[in-house]
């Protein structure tokens, strides 16, 4: 296992947890699931509905850390901060082209905006 420069202190720990997962036999807890998706840190894979869809390295980091944080809303310059780790500008329109291509390939529903503050996905109903 490895972590491609930029990463951002969180996904170290995830990864570190992964490993101790791993190590202990709990491998099978590296998922994370909500509203019919399902998301394999050890993979690094997403499927929708039973089907694969393909994401990039930044999307699938994102999307990851809106399913780590359900039923919070993140605003635009800390889900920059976690992606970028500060290599980008506040102001870009980064965040909002990866939320765009999120949408388009996982469907409108899932991330919802919230006007002037940020994004964030519905937690899971229990």
């Amino acid at each position: 296992d490895y972590l491609t420069k930029p990463f951002h202190p969180d996904e170290l720990a995830l990864l570190i947890q992964a490993l101790l997962r791993r190590a202990h036999g709990l491998a099978n807890q590296s998922q994370l699931e909500a509203a019919g998706l399902r998301l394999d840190e050890q993979r690094q894979c997403v499927c929708l509905n039973g089907a694969d869809v393909d994401l990039t390295a930044a999307e699938f980091r994102l999307l990851r850390y809106f399913m780590l944080h359900p039923g919070q809303v993140l605003s635009k310059g800390h889900l920059a901060e976690h992606l970028y780790d500060g290599e980008t500008e506040r102001d870009s329109n980064v965040i909002e082209v990866h939320v765009h291509h999120l949408r388009r390939k996982l469907g409108n529903q899932l991330i919802r905006t919230v006007r002037g503050i940020g994004y964030g996905i519905d937690q899971p109903a229990p």
